[in-house]
């Protein structure tokens, strides 16, 4: 009996694995949160999904583009990246003098984001799972309440770029994901798909203050705030952009197969 017991734990153990690290990437639970569009009667539902646990790096997306020669810099359409798309690289694919392949890399468009993570089987998360993921500090799922937590991601808002740190800087979160404040800016599969347009400035609503920062100035609320300046940065954005402080992360759908592994 103790050895079948010993035989049937070994055949476990890699599917325990599994339920907390699927190739690089976390588990995070099945849950709802109130966004800053919302009120306390409106909740939004996020299923269970894998979110990478750290952004994509250099390194990373340097043998995308190999394999990927559509990518290269000389090859790529302006339809798809301006001419800022990985202005940190040399004309031979290799990062220029001061950056490390372990950091993020940044200076990448929507469209190539989205490549990126479809051909590693995956997607960019929406932005209700990234900021659902990101409300988490070290100890809970949901630090948003906490002036502590979010006078530190404000005041990274604050600070120069932090972009060529390499990746695993900053904490680790409830969910075992690193990095999602304090290192570079993420793109979401659903970018400027709520408040902000990237024509709101010239838009006659209400909503015409809702750029940058100039609605939330008077704010008392750090948490309202903190989430704003990432909403009216994402809206501030076309898929072509390619900015040194944007980066991005994969995320992926767990089927019944995973999930069913993920419970044993």
């Amino acid at each position: 009996m103790i050895k079948f017991i010993t035989k049937l734990s070994l055949f476990l153990l890699p599917l325990i694995s599994i339920a907390q690290d699927i190739d690089g990437m976390a588990i995070i639970e099945k849950g709802s949160y109130v966004p800053l569009y919302g009120s306390d009667s409106i909740k939004v539902d996020v299923e269970k999904f894998a979110l990478d646990v750290y952004p994509v790096t250099n390194a990373e997306f340097q043998k995308f583009v190999e394999t990927h020669p559509k990518w290269k810099k000389e090859n790529v359409k302006a339809l798809f990246a301006d001419e800022s798309y990985l202005r940190h690289w040399n004309a031979n694919h290799e990062l220029k003098k001061g950056e490390k392949p372990n950091s993020p890399v940044t200076n990448v468009s929507y469209f190539a984001a989205k490549k990126y993570c479809e051909c590693e089987g995956k997607r960019l998360p929406t932005l209700d799972e990234w900021e659902y993921t990101a409300m988490a500090d070290k100890t809970s799922p949901d630090a948003r309440e906490k002036d502590s937590y979010n006078k530190f991601i404000l005041s990274w808002y604050e600070k120069p770029a932090a972009f060529n740190q390499e990746v695993g800087s900053t904490f680790k979160n409830y969910w075992g994901v690193y990095d999602m404040h304090g290192l570079v800016w993420e793109w979401t599969s659903d970018f400027n798909s709520v408040l902000i347009s990237g024509e709101s400035r010239r838009d006659n609503t209400e909503d015409n203050n809702l750029f940058c920062g100039s609605a939330a100035i008077g704010s008392s609320d750090l948490m309202n705030y903190a989430a704003f300046m990432r909403y009216a940065f994402r809206g501030s954005v076309k898929a072509n952009f390619n900015i040194r402080t944007l980066g991005f992360r994969c995320a992926q759908t767990l089927d019944k197969k995973n999930q069913n592994n993920e419970n044993l």
